[in-house]
């Protein structure tokens, strides 16, 4: 009995270790907690396990007769009868909230104890008992979307409370963390609920990308399935909007921001799969363009949620959206469509110079007038179009423009090479010979003019030798090339209308896009085929007056005596080379090329005249002659008023009009008059020795070039003698 006696008397000392007579029978932690919670217990009905007793009140008095013998005060009640609701509310099947409710009120009590006692012992038991609600709690609540629903959301509002107000307690009055910062610098309640929001869509957010996946292996048969982050998007986008209609209003009582945390915590879940999605494309396909249009609507509603929900904050929810930065989906597809055209626009350039080096420009072999690599050119251009507004994207207004330049400078491309090494007009004008004074009456004139043809001929032919060799360059092929760069041109507005109508059936397009003329435009195209005309049109008519027809034009006109060497060889030969003109170019450039003709013939007419070498001689007498053949001349462009305007013919026919009549002037006057001319051009200077005045090739009868070019080839003694005296210039070369 001894031995039993002191064992009791161990086991009922005080905690304190302090001896006393009178012992109690169960005196100490937790032991006589334990016993306490069984009589707090039977407040409830044994008939319904959820409810209290009627006579609770009565019953809790006689409860608190027992505080005595088990050392309970009225803070250890509080957290004892804190525990028995709230285990209750557990134990039997969480449904009802009067008994949650009725422990979250108790807390508020222990909150209030737990600020007025250091008791270490109770210290001890309230982290205890508050670590097992929290815990519970949190359970539930780092996982809600498991656990809650629009079904039971006001049983998740009671656990919210419970659990952050335990979260509280311990926190002010066990954490020393807390202890060594301001209180003012903590927000509990916030950061747990930014906790549960951030956990539990983050487990969301992998169940629904298990889902998907699982949705897209079970959909791979099917034709078209959706890609897996296009699923996922779809999915966290539903998600997204079930968290601000169910979960946000219960947290925002502690948590200002619990739909922008929500939608942010999204963001960042699924910016890691898209990122990682971007970093791997490598082109555009449907499945990459279907995946980045998802990303970005999703992206815009988690925005759009973030933003409605910080209205009303302070910073106006600057620092969540700084937590979304952006996907940059628009940029990628942009890159991938930008990636799209370089692809197409290469290899149209490597079209253009593969179908260019074996087109053949033979009018007989291209029935229509142009080539057809110029008619599958602008077909190719059409489809790229077509192909461009097919694509399943949303920004083909802002990306057309890169397409258009690039198409432009294709085009272009096509055209230049189309003209290039064609010459042009001054490619096929002969070199001036240098000047001479004229040998009347030589007896050896027809020895030195033999001569002098020769090597006139020799320069022209290495001038254009390149255009000999190659047929492409014939007057013939030279027309086509004309009507090719002219069907381009004529095309470009085709074009740029059907441009339009793909904008106006094309649903991201508004109304500025049609008002910006420039971005569905050709720009350089036009003016290179206006260009390339120019010049192709130029080289036609310079080649046929001053190369195919050199034989008579320039080895012919007026050599020897002019009255046997006239100009209707020329004529005849002209005329045969417009009607084949006619009858190739475009009805639509001939006149400009008649025109250039025209031209070239009038400008190789005054070449012959004023810069024919010694080979030719003008006597007064020979001026009508002269004019009679030039007036023949304007009459075979003229055609009786079925060729080209009068007006045209007497705009270009001005400068051969104006020096014309030196030839009638007598060679005295032609002296005087270059002496003036010269004087005023020089100054005082050409009184002493008269400058030899350079050639500008501008001819003009008060310009002294060609004053002195018309006595040079006057054929008689007084100019011979002034041109020997004042240059010294020989008879010959």
């Amino acid at each position: 009995m001894q031995v039993l006696r002191s064992a009791v008397i161990s086991l009922a000392s005080r905690s304190d270790g302090s001896l006393s007579d009178s012992c109690h029978w169960a005196d100490g932690i937790p032991l006589n907690l334990r016993l306490y919670e069984m009589l707090l217990e039977t407040c409830f009905d044994i008939n319904d396990e959820t409810s209290i007793v009627e006579e609770v009140d009565e019953l809790m008095e006689h409860i608190k007769k027992t505080w005595v013998i088990l050392g309970i005060n009225q803070m250890l009640h509080n957290l004892c009868f804190t525990w028995v609701l709230f285990h209750r509310f557990v134990a039997t099947g969480q449904v009802e909230m009067d008994l949650l409710y009725a422990a979250d009120s108790q807390l508020a009590e222990v909150a209030k104890d737990a600020k007025t006692t250091k008791d270490p012992d109770y210290s001890k038991i309230l982290s205890s008992t508050l670590s097992s609600i929290m815990g519970w709690a949190e359970k539930r609540l780092l996982a809600y979307h498991d656990t809650f629903d629009s079904g039971n959301i006001y049983t998740m509002q009671g656990i919210v409370s419970l659990g952050v107000s335990a979260a509280k307690i311990l926190v002010e009055n066990v954490s020393s963390e807390y202890l060594r910062k301001r209180k003012g610098e903590v927000d509990i309640a916030r950061n747990r609920i930014d906790t549960y929001i951030r956990s539990s869509l983050r487990t969301a957010f992998a169940q629904r990308m298990e889902k998907a996946d699982s949705s897209r292996r079970a959909s791979k048969n099917q034709l078209n399935p959706l890609p897996v982050l296009a699923i996922l998007a779809k999915d966290v986008g539903e998600l997204a909007v079930h968290e601000k209609q169910v979960f946000s209003p219960i947290l925002k009582g502690w948590h200002p921001l619990a739909a922008g945390v929500a939608v942010a915590t999204l963001h960042a879940c699924y910016a890691n799969e898209i990122k990682q999605f971007i970093s791997g494309i490598m082109e555009l396909t449907p499945d990459a363009v279907q995946v980045l249009r998802a990303a970005d609507k999703l992206e815009k509603d988690l925005v759009q949620i973030a933003v409605e929900d910080a209205v009303d904050s302070d910073d106006g929810g600057k620092a969540i959206i700084r937590e979304m930065p952006p996907y940059e989906a628009e940029a990628a597809i942009a890159n991938l469509v930008k990636g799209w055209i370089k692809i197409r626009l290469d290899r149209l350039k490597e079209w253009v110079d593969r179908n260019l080096q074996q087109e053949v420009w033979n009018p007989q072999a291209n029935q229509e007038g142009y080539v057809p690599s110029a008619v599958e050119i602008l077909r190719i251009i059409d489809e790229t179009l077509d192909a461009f507004f097919q694509l399943p994207i949303q920004t083909h207004p802002a990306l057309l423009p890169d397409l258009m330049a690039g198409l432009d400078k294709c085009l272009q491309y096509y055209v230049v090479k189309a003209k290039s090494g064609c010459g042009s007009c001054n490619t096929y004008i002969p070199t001036m010979p240098a000047l001479t004074r004229c040998e009347t009456g030589s007896k050896f004139q027809g020895v030195w003019r033999k001569k002098e043809k020769s090597q006139n001929s020799q320069k022209r032919n290495s001038q254009v030798a390149r255009m000999n060799g190659d047929n492409s360059f014939g007057i013939p092929q030279l027309c086509v090339r004309i009507n090719t760069l002219h069907r381009i041109r004529s095309e470009m507005d085709v074009l740029e209308k059907r441009i339009i109508t793909h904008l106006r059936n094309c649903e991201s397009a508004h109304v500025e896009d049609f008002s910006n003329g420039l971005s569905k435009k050709f720009e350089l195209t036009p003016a290179a085929c206006v260009e390339g005309v120019q010049q192709l049109s130029e080289a036609v008519a310079y080649k046929i007056v001053f190369h195919d027809l050199s034989h008579v034009l320039w080895d012919g006109l007026y050599v020897g005596e002019p009255s046997s060497s006239r100009i209707d060889p020329l004529l005849q030969e002209l005329e045969r080379n417009l009607l084949i003109i006619s009858e190739t170019v475009h009805e639509r450039v001939r006149t400009r090329i008649i025109t250039d003709i025209m031209k070239a013939s009038y400008d190789g007419f005054l070449l012959v005249l004023l810069a024919g070498g010694p080979s030719r001689a003008f006597s007064r007498q020979d001026s009508q002659i002269i004019e009679d053949d030039f007036k023949a001349l304007k009459d075979l462009f003229w055609a009786n008023g079925d060729g080209l305007p009068a007006d045209l013919i007497d705009k270009f026919s001005a400068t051969v009009r104006s020096v014309l009549p030196l030839f009638r002037t007598d060679t005295e006057s032609l002296i005087e008059r270059f002496r003036r001319v010269t004087l005023e051009t020089y100054g005082s200077s050409a009184r002493s020795r008269i400058p030899l005045p350079p050639t500008s090739g501008q001819w003009n009868p008060t310009e002294p070039n060609t004053l002195l070019r018309v006595l040079c080839y006057r054929n008689d003694e007084t100019a011979s003698k002034f041109l020997k005296k004042t240059y010294n210039l020989p008879k010959k070369l």
